[in-house]
């Protein structure tokens, strides 16, 4: 079992969502973040004073899937959210020591389904 962690740009999500479910993968955790990589920002004047803005909006996305589902579940994200820019994301594959679900008390790789 393996947790997938993403951070695409916003304007991604629906493509990443659409390569998701024609791979078959339609469970996952989606939450607004910030943060800062090669980008480092950029500067904009508001009302008259420089800012430095250099924490942007990304999308989190958090897919538990089984050993099987991991490359494809990579390779989606990859598809749906790569434009060849600096800021296209970063994918985090983290080992999952249990899983349960809490309606059923189901546990490991019957929970993530």
């Amino acid at each position: 079992m393996k947790l997938v962690i993403a951070y695409i740009q916003p304007e991604k999500l629906s493509d990443v969502k659409q390569a998701l479910y024609a791979a078959e993968i339609f469970k996952m955790s989606v939450s607004n973040a910030m943060g800062c990589g090669q980008q480092k920002g950029y500067h904009e004047t508001y009302r008259g004073v420089n800012v430095e803005v250099n924490l942007l909006k990304k999308v989190r996305i958090e897919i538990a899937v089984n050993e099987a589902f991991v490359q494809a579940t990579i390779d989606a994200i990859i598809k749906g959210a790569r434009t060849g820019s600096i800021g296209d994301g970063k994918i985090c594959v983290i080992a999952m020591e249990q899983c349960i679900r809490i309606r059923t008390g189901e546990s490991g790789h019957d929970a993530i389904g």
